[in-house]
């Protein structure tokens, strides 16, 4: 009884960020999005040039690489 509820629980997490990746993508089709992508992260690394060293700057751009493979996906698979 707990895994139905459970599987339940993660069902609606699940429609929950669907609802909000459709309305994500009501603002933009993928390519316009990975378009922005590029330039907010090329914005960044060229002002961090200037600002100096950062340590997270590894953390920053796996972060920009998975939104970029989750837009990918995204635009793989939107009907």
């Amino acid at each position: 009884m707990i895994k139905s509820h459970t599987t339940e629980s993660e069902d609606s997490v699940c429609l929950a960020y669907g609802r909000q990746v459709k309305e994500l993508l009501n603002a933009g089709s993928p390519t316009e999005m990975l378009d922005h992508l590029w330039c907010i992260y090329s914005d960044a690394m060229a002002f961090q040039q200037e600002a100096g060293y950062n340590p997270r700057v590894s953390d920053i751009f796996m972060t920009f690489r998975e939104l970029v493979f989750f837009i990918q996906r995204i635009e793989s698979v939107r009907v």
